[in-house]
């Protein structure tokens, strides 16, 4: 069993379903005078965040992975659940003045998406958990407290500590110098299409410059699977197939879980990106990111299933 150190933002995702589709009510030739209001059938709350996603997703899988981020005064609930789900909470700080970040997330039947993210306590950073980083095998940077995103980099690679950088959502308060400074000894890049797009225009390079200054990039496609780049070769990688799809929130970030895990395990790198997409399948076929469960006899049998060919042996 290895350890994994994830940073990022814990959160309670409130959740609402839109019946319609944004398109339909937004008029282009009046966006600079947006003002709308969508009726919702149906709000949930979800334990979530970046973070607490990634973890809950590799601790389902058998890993063990230590959480870096802040929470709040409200966040026993969610604490319990983690610890239940063997999630080590040795890198969570806790700021008592302060709720547990949120966000509110809008779902049109198109699953599209409109989210209102409160910061709260992820304005402040988590607190470094160097037991664990020592014994951990890869540390993942995904989106969280900004400072923190800059810093975890130079540390993990004092240390020798392979890491991963996920810049997601927090993509537009970042500079083009700041992006560079930190993938620049990371092993990884990964991103939507979208985020992939913006980061290149930010830091001024092209696709292949970005796969020269890190070993891997990956890109997430949604329902489309996706990409891995090792220096000028691309692999692309279909999806995986729900059989339904309630939820697309939380989605990346258990592909994110499913491929660390296949690198983790020495798997090569197109069965680590399958893997990845047939783990986010769970997620899309529940509501909320951390209400699904999975058991390796399902994810081999799902596996055959969808690739025509076996998982190789989990470490």
């Amino acid at each position: 069993m290895f350890s994994v150190v994830v940073s990022g933002s814990l959160a309670f995702d409130r959740i609402m379903d839109f019946p319609g589709r944004f398109r339909d009510h937004i008029l282009p030739e009046k966006i600079h005078l947006l003002n709308v209001s969508f009726g919702v059938e149906r709000f949930t709350e979800h334990f979530g965040g970046t973070a607490g996603n990634i973890a809950y997703n590799l601790a389902v899988l058998g890993a063990r992975p230590t959480i870096v981020a802040a929470a709040g005064s409200d966040f026993s609930p969610y604490r319990r659940w983690l610890m239940k789900n063997r999630v080590d909470l040795s890198g969570v700080r806790i700021v008592a003045n302060e709720r547990t970040a949120a966000a509110y997330i809008i779902t049109d039947r198109d699953d599209n998406q409109i989210t209102g993210f409160h910061f709260g306590a992820m304005s402040r950073p988590g607190r470094f958990p160097i037991s664990a980083a020592r014994r951990a095998v890869l540390a993942i940077v995904s989106p969280g407290n900004l400072d923190e995103m800059f810093a975890l980099p130079a540390r993990y690679q004092k240390m020798g500590i392979p890491y991963w950088f996920d810049p997601g959502q927090q993509l537009t308060s970042m500079s083009g110098a700041q992006l560079r400074a930190a993938v620049a000894h990371a092993q990884g890049f990964i991103a939507n299409d979208y985020e992939i797009a913006l980061a290149l225009k930010k830091m001024g390079w092209t696709i292949r410059q970005l796969s020269q200054k890190t070993e891997l990039v990956v890109t997430t496609l949604g329902p489309k699977g996706s990409k891995v780049q090792q220096g000028s070769v691309v692999v692309t990688v279909p999806p995986a197939k729900p059989k339904s799809t309630l939820d697309p929130t939380g989605a990346g970030d258990a592909y994110r879980a499913g491929f660390f895990y296949g690198l983790a395990s020495g798997w090569p790198l197109p069965v680590a990106a399958r893997f990845g997409g047939l783990v986010a399948v769970y997620t899309v076929e529940a509501y909320g990111t951390q209400t699904h469960r999975f058991t390796w006899a399902e994810l081999r049998t799902r596996y055959r299933k969808n690739f025509n060919t076996d998982l190789p042996t989990r470490r």
